[in-house]
């Protein structure tokens, strides 16, 4: 008899069943097929060279204190340009570890190559991602607008909302409406998740994967923010996260992690008192702290003088962005060539590469 570790499935609809096993057929393995409502042995979750779960199985597991483990998939029965999972399955899916939620028979083949080689295809890139955290000095400095335009102007990112009372970064993007997972919908276990089941499961909006609240209160456990970030991290992708003004736990995850910590403040006399009185603690966290001063000024206060008081490095300066308020409130935040978030956001990305091929170094 073959001890070649085989292909553990629970699946309730029998299609499914047949699915798999001429899959497994092609792979050069077996499945075995447990009752979708069973509870696996934890030597038999182990050992299984891959798993593949259904939704109803995959919430059920979300549940049990299983050991973390690679390879496994959430399938669903129906044609790829169907309904998207709905949200419950998107979340167990995370939970569970799962490395994609796949629509068979439509995704057989990208089913075939995880089974082929499992644990060693997803979320893997050939560069490591960077960290940007971003703060306001006080309230109302433009912090989460900022976050924003730092991650439209890369190619690929994850914005993450740390603010349990932001009401959602999802609506500075005008994406409120589109489908996928905010915190309030996830709970995440001890160990890693993966990045393309991660990006499958958020929202997605001009290259953003947007880990957002929502219009109600929530809690964001520092664990959880960890696991999102090592998830873009290692697959390759910045992670842009919006700070609160209190420090949560989350936050301060964030903090430590961080290749650059950008602190926004408005340039006037009372913003300059608060950044003054913030600096300190966020350099305790991290050495990699700099300063972008929005305008206008309305005493005339200067950039350099404003930064010589808080003791921070410059990083640039931003004029306002004409129309701003209009553009938010009917299309969500765009950035054209010639707008001065855009410019900034660029200029902090350029120190960013810099911190992040030194990151024992200050950032500027």
């Amino acid at each position: 008899m073959s001890t070649t570790p085989r292909v553990l499935t629970l699946l309730s609809d029998p299609a499914l069943r047949e699915e798999l096993d001429r899959i497994t057929a092609a792979v050069g393995t077996t499945a075995v097929h447990l009752d979708a409502c069973s509870r696996p042995a934890a030597r038999i979750w182990a050992a299984a060279r891959a798993v593949v779960v259904d939704g109803a199985a995959a919430r059920a597991l979300a549940v049990m204190p299983l050991t973390r483990r690679s390879a496994v998939f959430v399938v669903t029965a129906g044609a790829p340009d169907g309904p998207p999972p709905d949200n419950a399955v998107l979340s167990a899916s995370i939970t569970v570890g799962a490395e994609a939620v796949l629509t068979l028979p439509g995704h057989a083949d990208q089913l075939v190559r995880g089974l082929s080689d499992p644990g060693g295809h997803a979320g893997v890139s050939g560069s490591r991602g960077a960290v940007l955290a971003v703060v306001g000095g006080r309230g109302g400095a433009g912090a989460s607008l900022f976050a924003a335009a730092l991650a439209l102007s890369l190619t690929d990112s994850l914005l993450m909302d740390l603010d349990p009372r932001s009401g959602g970064i999802d609506l500075l993007l005008g994406a409120e409406g589109a489908a996928g997972l905010r915190w309030p919908d996830i709970q995440v276990q001890d160990g890693k998740l993966d990045w393309a089941a991660v990006c499958e499961a958020l929202p997605r909006r001009r290259g953003i994967s947007i880990l957002s609240g929502t219009r109600r209160a929530h809690d964001v456990e520092p664990a959880a923010a960890a696991a999102f970030t090592d998830a873009a991290r290692f697959g390759g992708v910045t992670v842009v996260c919006d700070l609160p003004g209190v420090h949560t736990d989350a936050a301060r995850t964030a903090l430590e992690t961080a290749d650059l910590v950008v602190v926004v403040a408005t340039c006037d006399v009372r913003s300059c008192a608060a950044t003054t009185a913030l600096a300190p603690a966020l350099g305790a966290v991290n050495p990699n702290v700099g300063l972008v001063v929005r305008g206008p000024a309305p005493g005339g206060l200067d950039s350099g003088e404003f930064a010589y008081a808080v003791g921070l490095p410059l990083l640039t300066t931003m004029r306002p962005e004409p129309m701003l308020a209009e553009r938010l409130e009917h299309s969500g935040l765009t950035l054209g060539s010639r707008s001065p978030l855009g410019r900034a956001a660029r200029e902090i990305l350029d120190v960013l590469a810099g911190a992040h091929r030194e990151p024992s170094g200050r950032a500027a």
